[in-house]
């Protein structure tokens, strides 16, 4: 592993400005239409939703209005994700009115926690006496983690401690109890409480926290089992009524995670602890807990993901399967578990700094994570599949998980509100910067700031994304006098004024260069300030000198022109790698790189051990899984077949959700000579025909139809 101090960080929310069309459209629905929604959601003001009950157990617990609580125990992470949210919102679009809401919001919470700093409305209000006398279900823990994490971003963005102080006093309880004598073995049964206390010791320094998520992880899968055993215990208190026995494997606690090689049980639990692993791995330097990580991803996109970056294939306990189970009409895939991934994913690119886990984090965001979420904002998929036929999705059926359309809310709802922090997040996922390197890891159009040798430097990045191979990158030092954004009052964001001009000499730019990009060409140039000859005119380089990316990865160097230096970083260029460019900085300097590379729409296949899709084939275009939609193509997708010879068209339309690349496939359709039997001896017709496809986050946004990834291969 990496020297701590080469740990990878995000650029600061309030330093980064997410502008391009794709993604762009994604952060304003976050600050103009999900945030508002989500708030009446969770007030239970919109009448066609399931109601939240999220801020009225709040208020009872509070004291503000009588009541019982309502809902899942869990209920009160809704609104810590809404706040979590919001604060990230914040930091790229300041809004008083806003700001305010949250405020109240914190102080109702800060009424409904108990004089020794305990908060969870459904213990609170329902179970007084059951306080972390149920592990495995009550998800106190859970609750809490998400809260923490809430508490430190809103605190980063706007400075404000209320709430970091009211889940720093709970933080204090959860050290007390369990690092007692009596629950010296207690563990989550629901993990997340660990991000939250390693977030919380990043902010406040207290190492308690940080030695109590290690605690939960080393102690998880040792014997005694706290979990297995737990409702042997004479104060246990039964939460869910669960006739089902416990089974250790749900909540990855069989066996010690050190030890644990293949994913397995909630595929939300496992990414969770994965993500905290992560972390704990790094702040322990723990080669052991870090190599453990590294397997346990091999294992799930090398067995057990989908081409979406969906995981957890069944829709009972929700959970991981075996080797290869990949149905793709009645898998989960839930909506959570692929933002659990990302955030595991962009934990292990910042510690390894190895392009394949940035590879998997970006098909995550871009496919299953954006397909929960409709493109007006105010409906979301829970589970993702890759196949529809809505006439077969019935209750009371193996199906029934399933839905044809988006819902406006659920019963549990922990899925519309962490796509909602994700969303908000983005800039985290984008960009990573370390001293004097700044590594592009998804090319999202944005500009940020960052320092160099304590000096600012201002990075634009203008990108066509994912549906053309077009980026250009603008690097400049920040001018002497040059206005800076206000961060908010008793922000956290390091002072920006202008440095010594000597300190700063060259900037390291780490460029991503994907599996998916073909034929890549570089290009640098470096002008005077005032000199308009340069990457001014779209992507069109001028007096430029340029890099042809090898098939290997590795940069030759320029013929013509100043040198640049170019070194990979990474896997080989068939694998995905970074690519390094030096560039000078001067106040009187300013550099572009242009990087473009072909990104033609690809069959692929899986592996013929995935049954579900043995001699089946599916198109994609860049980080962008297709699919296609009975709207486009009329009903009973499954009656085509793919004539891979035949090529891909690709068609960007404006008109068509909001902007989007539609491709075209060729085949054949197959038709019945007695569509009226079941059964004949007589073989179907194949009649030519074509199928149009779209992107799969983007299904289910034109009505209810069928929808198909996978289809048969002519």
């Amino acid at each position: 592993m990496e020297e701590k101090s080469m740990r990878l960080e995000s650029v600061p929310l309030n330093k980064i400005r997410i502008a391009d069309d794709f993604w762009g459209r994604y952060m304003r629905l976050v600050t103009d239409k999900i945030l508002p929604y989500q708030w009446e959601v969770l007030n239970d003001r919109v009448s066609d939703a399931e109601p939240s009950h999220c801020i009225s157990n709040f208020e009872i617990a509070a004291g503000r209005k009588k009541g019982e609580f309502q809902g899942f125990v869990f209920q009160d992470t809704d609104l810590a994700k809404w706040i979590e949210a919001a604060a990230y919102s914040l930091a790229f679009a300041p809004d008083h009115k806003l700001e305010q809401t949250v405020d109240e919001a914190i102080e109702l919470i800060g009424e409904a926690q108990c004089p020794d700093g305990y908060i969870n409305t459904y213990f609170t209000v329902k179970e007084p006496e059951g306080r972390f006398k149920n592990l495995s279900e009550g998800h106190e823990l859970y609750t809490a983690g998400h809260m923490m994490e809430a508490a430190v971003a809103y605190y980063e963005v706007t400075g404000k401690d209320r709430f970091l102080k009211i889940m720093c006093r709970m933080a204090d309880l959860l050290c007390d109890v369990f690092f007692s004598k009596a629950y010296e073995h207690g563990v989550p049964g629901h993990q997340e409480v660990e991000i939250g206390l390693v977030k919380l010791y990043r902010v406040t320094g207290n190492r308690r926290y940080l030695e109590l998520a290690k605690a939960f992880i080393d102690r998880r899968g040792v014997e005694p089992n706290y979990l297995a055993t737990e409702k042997l215990r004479p104060d246990w208190v039964d939460v869910f009524h669960n006739p089902d026995p416990y089974i250790p494997e749900y909540a990855q606690s069989d066996e010690p995670v050190k030890m644990q090689k293949t994913a397995r049980g909630h595929a939300v639990r496992a990414v969770y602890m994965y993500s905290a692993m992560a972390d704990l791995a790094y702040e322990y330097d723990d080669q052991e807990l870090l190599r453990a990580c590294e397997t346990l991803y091999e294992d799930i996109v090398g067995k057990q993901m989908y081409i979406t970056g969906g995981i957890g294939q069944s829709g009972l306990y929700e959970r991981f399967t075996t080797d290869f189970d990949l149905p793709n009409d009645r898998n989960y895939s839930e909506t959570c578990a692929s933002i659990g991934l990302a955030l595991f994913c962009r934990r292990m690119a910042q510690i390894t700094h190895d392009e394949k886990y940035v590879s998997t984090m970006e098909t995550a965001l871009c496919n299953t994570v954006l397909a929960g979420i409709a493109l007006d904002g105010e409906s979301f998929f829970y589970v993702n599949p890759l196949e529809v036929w809505p006439d077969n999705l019935l209750p009371y059926t193996s199906m029934a998980h399933v839905k044809a359309v988006r819902q406006k809310w659920f019963p549990c709802a922990c899925c519309p509100p962490n796509i909602a922090r994700t969303l908000a997040s983005l800039g985290e996922y984008a960009v990573s910067v370390l001293h004097d390197s700044v590594w592009i890891n998804m090319f999202v159009g944005c500009e940020f700031e960052m320092k160099v040798c304590g000096a600012p430097v201002i990075v634009k990045i203008e990108s066509a994304m994912p549906f053309e191979g077009k980026v250009k990158i603008a690097v400049r030092k920040k001018r002497t006098g040059e206005d800076d954004s206000e961060p908010s009052e008793g922000s956290q964001t390091e002072d920006i004024g202008a440095l010594m001009d000597g300190a700063l000499t060259e900037l390291s730019l780490m460029l991503r260069i994907p599996s998916y990009a073909k034929n890549s060409r570089i290009s640098v140039c470096t002008k005077d300030a005032d000199d308009s000859s340069c990457g001014n005119s779209g992507y069109q380089e001028q007096n430029a000198v340029a890099l042809e990316i090898s098939a290997t990865g590795i940069g030759r160097e320029p013929e013509t022109g100043s040198r640049q230096s170019f070194r990979q970083h990474g896997n080989d260029h068939s694998e995905g790698s970074f690519h390094e460019i030096r560039i000078p900085l001067a106040y009187d300097h300013d550099t572009t790189v242009i990087y473009e590379f072909d990104m033609p729409a690809e069959f692929i296949y899986a592996n013929s051990n995935v049954r579900a899709d043995a001699g089946k084939v599916a198109v994609v275009k860049g980080p962008m899984v297709y699919a296609a939609e009975q709207i486009d193509n009329g009903a009973n997708l499954a009656a085509f077949e793919v004539d891979t010879e035949q090529g891909i068209t690709e068609e960007y339309r404006a008109d068509l959700l909001g902007g989007c690349m539609m491709l075209t496939v060729h085949g054949y359709r197959l038709v019945d000579d007695e569509p009226e039997k079941l059964y004949s001896a007589a073989a179907p017709k194949k009649v030519p025909a074509v199928l149009k496809l779209i992107p799969y986050a983007y299904w289910n946004n034109r009505g209810q139809g069928e929808m198909t990834v996978w289809m048969r291969k002519h």
